[in-house]
C-alpha cells in the first residue's frame, strides 16, 4: 500500500489545501492529513474542530484519513509506515524553507518529500490570509469550502 501524508495546521483548511490533498489522493492508496498540534500557538479553531472540518470537506476522497499529531512529523510517518510527505509549494520562498525541512526529514528517517506546485488559482492563499481578510469582513467565499466559510463566520461572530 502506497501511503503519504499532507501535514499542516489547517487553521482553517482552504481550497488550496484541498487541491493538494485531492491531487495526492490520486497518487497514493492512502493519504493522511496530519493536523499539527502546537501548544505554544493559539489557533482560531481547536484541533478537534479542524479535524472535523477536514473530515467533512474531504468525504469525496475515500482514501483520506485525518489525524492530529504532536512532535516530529517523521515519527508520525514511522508509526504509520508512511514513506512520503506531500507538500504544496506556492512560491520560491516556500521552497527555501520546505527544502530544509525535506533534507532534515530524509536525514532523520529516510522519509521522502514530494513537492507539488500549487494551482495558480491558489498561489497567494494561506490560512493566515483567510483569517485576516475574514476578520475584517472581507469575502473569502472563493477561498474556502462552504462548510468552512460557515464555521469561520460563526467563530468570528463569537470572538
Amino acid at each position: 500500500m502506497r501511503r503519504a501524508v499532507c501535514p499542516g495546521s489547517f487553521d482553517p483548511i482552504t481550497n488550496g489545501h484541498l487541491d493538494i490533498i485531492g491531487r495526492a489522493s490520486k497518487l497514493y492508496d492512502e493519504v493522511y492529513v496530519a493536523v499539527m498540534i502546537n501548544k505554544s500557538k493559539k489557533g482560531l479553531f481547536e484541533v478537534e474542530e479542524r479535524i472535523e472540518l477536514i473530515r467533512q470537506v474531504t468525504t469525496e476522497y475515500e482514501n483520506v484519513r485525518v489525524e492530529a499529531f504532536h512532535g516530529l512529523l517523521v515519527d508520525f510517518c514511522k508509526q504509520r509506515e508512511i514513506p512520503a510527505i506531500v507538500k504544496g509549494l506556492r512560491a520560491v520562498s516556500d521552497f527555501d524553507y520546505e527544502l530544509q525541512m525535506a533534507q532534515m526529514n530524509i536525514g532523520l528517517s529516510g522519509v521522502e518529500t514530494l513537492f507539488v506546485p500549487t494551482n495558480p488559482t491558489y498561489s497567494f492563499l494561506s490560512s493566515s490570509l483567510v483569517k485576516e481578510v475574514a476578520t475584517w469582513g472581507g469575502d473569502v467565499s472563493h477561498l474556502v469550502p462552504p462548510l468552512v466559510l460557515e464555521a469561520l463566520a460563526e467563530r468570528l461572530k463569537r470572538d
